[in-house]
């Protein structure tokens, strides 16, 4: 049973990584749930499932011209002191008060995601009119 959720877990997280959205949001939540792992553990799971299919869905965004080059080494470096200033906290942070930080961050994302998706619809609409 475990294989089989962890193949599903592994397929869905992996299909939104290859999109670009950040296969996180599935597989932290997903593991916490339905496995009891603990929010630490998941993350550091999350992080080495990271590498690869990053390597993947960077490789194909390359390809179809999707990469601004021009900002990448500045993301890259403002992203390993962000990663080294993270991975701090979090060692730092129990493992309850990091879960309800990370449904918090979830949640967040979320209500940010409804309401851009709502306003870029009122400026086409407006743009067609």
């Amino acid at each position: 049973m475990n294989v089989l959720i962890l193949f599903l877990i592994g397929l869905i997280s992996g299909i939104i990584s290859g999109m670009g959205i950040g296969g996180g949001t599935i597989l932290i939540p997903a593991l916490s749930i339905f496995l009891n792992y603990e929010q630490k553990a998941a993350q550091n799971i999350n992080l080495l499932y990271f590498i690869p299919t990053a390597i993947i869905a960077l490789i194909t965004h390359i390809k179809n011209n999707n990469v601004e080059k021009r900002i990448i080494k500045k993301i890259i470096i403002f992203g390993i002191i962000g990663a080294v200033c993270g991975s701090i906290l979090a060692g730092m942070t129990d493992n309850g008060i990091l879960k309800k930080l990370f449904g918090f961050f979830l949640i967040a994302m979320g209500l940010s995601e409804i309401f851009k998706k709502k306003e870029s619809s009122r400026s086409k609409c407006s743009k067609t009119t």
